[in-house]
Order: structure tokens, then C-alpha cells, then sequence
């Protein structure tokens, strides 16, 4: 059976950078603040608290990724409260909790979330016509998944 989460017009934007990328994104988000007012912003600590100065609005802040922001934003996703993840991350160094990075992009593509990680990904994605309309965003079926025998 197909499966659809209705997004407002208004969504729910997921802003994360790690520390390399935090200028990347904050000029990013200063270049687009007026689409980006229109919308929520939830961000981890200290990229949230960047995003406030500089766009001069509210901005929700999570804790620090490292302390476990990521994580509450994987949260979020599994339960339906995030509509977009706008996630700067650096390929070229290791980071502390690369583990919950990559459990928070696999849940982004779990639930079909729309994801940028990159600033070329970010100006197509907010571009879209999408982006400020309602949508109709599917959602997978993993009924075959809870139904699985599991081996005593």
C-alpha cells in the first residue's frame, strides 16, 4: 500500500554543518535568508547559533552534533518533524561522531527526505518550486521489514 506524508508550504528545515564547512553554510543561508525566512529552521548547537546572528531570527538549536544533535535530529526524521536536511558536511576529515552522521543520512534516505550536502545540492534545492508548496512526499513501505522472521 503507497504511503504519503502531506508537507505544509511552510517546512521544516534541518541545518547542520560540521566545523570546516560552518562559513560555507552560514554564507549560504545569509545569501538565501529571505526564502529561508519563510520557513523553520532547526539547527544543531553551534551552526544554530551562527544562523540566529547572522539572520538575525529565531533559530531552534539541538545540541552540538558531536554531543548529540545529530542524533536528535535523526529523531526528528523518523518522527516526521523534519521536511529538509540542509547538512554541510566535510569529506576530508575524520570526525568525532561519524557514526551518527552517517545514521542521520540513512535516515534521511529512509523516509525520503530531501537532502543537500553539498552548497550546489542547497541552490537547487531551495529553487524549487516545491520547496514553498505543498507535497506529497512518499513513503516507503517497509511492511515486509516489521513482518521478517527473526532467527531465535
Amino acid at each position: 500500500m503507497e504511503s504519503y506524508r502531506k508537507f505544509a508550504p511552510k517546512k521544516t528545515i534541518a541545518m547542520i554543518a560540521h566545523d570546516h564547512k560552518k562559513n560555507d553554510l552560514i554564507d549560504w543561508a545569509y545569501y538565501n535568508r529571505d526564502i529561508l525566512n519563510l520557513h523553520n529552521l532547526i539547527a544543531t548547537g553551534t551552526t544554530g547559533k551562527m544562523l540566529e546572528e547572522k539572520l538575525n531570527r529565531d533559530v531552534t538549536k539541538l545540541l552540538s552534533g558531536p554531543l548529540g544533535g545529530d542524533q536528535e535530529i535523526g529523531s526528528l526524521v523518523a518522527n516526521a518533524k523534519i521536511d529538509v536536511i540542509i547538512f554541510f558536511w566535510d569529506p576530508m576529515e575524520a570526525q568525532p561522531h561519524d557514526s551518527d552522521v552517517k545514521a542521520l543520512l540513512r535516515l534521511g534516505i529512509v523516509w525520503n527526505i530531501p537532502m543537500a550536502c553539498d552548497r550546489a545540492s542547497a541552490d537547487f534545492m531551495i529553487t524549487s518550486p516545491l520547496l514553498n508548496q505543498e507535497y506529497n512526499c512518499h513513503i516507503p513501505n517497509y511492511e515486509s521489514y516489521f513482518k521478517r522472521k527473526i532467527a531465535p
